[in-house]
């Protein structure tokens, strides 16, 4: 099986390619070979390597510079995803698609069901709801993955930022009513593989009909937390609760430029239910960060 894996540099990236090395040929180009900007690039290159699975964790990610680069988020989280789910409608090969918990509006008081209406609040989760739906329309065979809060030893993210000030700062605050479930690359990663892996095998055997299961499957670690409890954890867990305090506040208090969902727990029952896949504890799963980097 030859795999076609974009982001090689990011944080969800770096781990997917380790982790899809024993599902066949991973082919894994970085920026500097590959400008995901370049819609006609990325389609010659799609055709000239003819993989049987793409994978795309690239993503256009600052969310509050997202509400003044409204052309950048989109090309990069719905025309792309777009053009690659076009191309592997057009092989029926397998798009696998990494979303956000910010497609929702955070209104619902429980974790959020993939048939939930989509309802978000900012540009990043419009233009990653529009790639979804760009997918869904393709009829390719796809699975769109919705995470959330990710975090990990690499790349821009809110564990690297609250060890970085931890550093430079005695006092934090850090907002403490807005809710979801922090989510390890490596879990996303782990996870992505064993999902190919048990696809793969079923089309060897014709065993199970995969294609029915495609669409959309939440997948992030388990619980539930405060932005403010996971800063808490992070502190803890890294021995340095003692040398930086961290005060709560309300988001309302935090003005930023795009809005956040205050609720945005996903949940991952479809997951358990279609692949037998059930994720770690966002505690436990950041305990293992902290031990293995």
């Amino acid at each position: 099986m030859t795999i076609l894996l974009t982001g090689v540099n990011g944080q969800i990236g770096f781990e997917l390619a380790r982790t899809l090395q024993g599902l066949g040929r991973v082919i894994a180009p970085d920026r500097n070979t590959l400008d995901l900007r370049d819609l006609d690039r990325v389609r010659n290159f799609v055709r000239e390597t003819k993989p049987e699975v793409i994978v795309n964790p690239a993503a256009y990610t600052a969310v509050d510079r997202a509400e003044d680069e409204r052309d950048e988020a989109h090309r990069l989280n719905a025309e792309l995803p777009a053009l690659f789910a076009s191309e592997c409608a057009r092989t029926n090969a397998w798009f696998v698609h990494y979303s956000t918990d910010y497609v929702f509006d955070g209104a619902k008081s429980s974790p959020y069901v993939e048939t939930d209406a989509a309802a978000p609040l900012n540009v990043y989760g419009e233009a990653k709801l529009a790639g979804e739906r760009a997918i869904a329309q393709s009829g390719c065979r796809h699975l769109i993955l919705r995470t959330s809060w990710v975090y990990g030893a690499r790349g821009a993210n809110f564990m690297r930022t609250i060890l970085r000030l931890a550093e430079q700062r005695p006092e934090l605050t850090i907002v403490a009513d807005q809710f979801g479930a922090p989510t390890w690359s490596r879990t996303i990663a782990e996870l992505t593989a064993n999902m190919l892996s048990q696809i793969a095998a079923a089309e060897r055997n014709r065993s199970v009909a995969f294609d029915e299961h495609r669409g959309i499957y939440h997948l992030t670690n388990h619980g539930r937390t405060s932005w403010y409890e996971f800063a808490r954890e992070i502190l803890r867990i890294w021995g340095k609760e003692d040398q930086t305090r961290i005060e709560p506040i309300p988001a309302a208090a935090y003005p930023v430029r795009a809005r956040r969902p205050v609720n945005s727990c996903l949940s991952n029952e479809k997951l358990a239910k279609v692949f037998g896949l059930v994720a770690p504890d966002w505690l436990r799963a950041l305990e293992l960060c902290a031990q293995q980097g």
